[in-house]
């Protein structure tokens, strides 16, 4: 079924480099209901609109499937592994390094009180 697009959809471009990253159909089980294409479609659309999944608009997958994808993929890794592919085409194309040759660390100090730790912002119990 032909739907309009959503601003935020994946170009064919960006598809083309997303898809080898993201994980097939398993073999063996039932064959899928729901392109993988339109799935990482729906995730982008909540992540972008800042909408609940509920609110997921009726012509993409239903919101269960997109929610059960995009939270089963990041326990298993598969958005760091993403992250991790395509930083480095996106430095490139910037006329960067593929890889940082310098990194920045910031620290601060915060005080609380003079006795510190959980003490002093718990009471003890009497």
């Amino acid at each position: 079924m032909e739907r309009a697009a959503y601003p935020t959809d994946l170009t064919d471009r960006e598809w083309q480099r997303l898809e080898p990253l993201v994980p097939p159909v398993k073999p063996g089980g039932r064959p899928a209901k729901y392109a993988r294409r339109e799935i990482v479609n729906g995730i982008r659309y909540v992540l972008r609109s800042g909408c609940a999944w509920r609110l997921l608009p009726h012509d993409l997958p239903p919101w269960q499937v997109v929610y059960h994808y995009f939270w089963t993929w990041r326990r298993e890794g598969v958005w760091q592994a993403i992250h991790d592919a395509l930083r480095p085409q996106a430095r490139q194309a910037q006329g960067r390094r593929a890889e940082p040759s310098a990194a920045i660390l910031d620290s601060q100090s915060v005080k609380t009180t003079e006795k510190g730790g959980p003490g002093a912002t718990t009471q003890a119990r009497r």
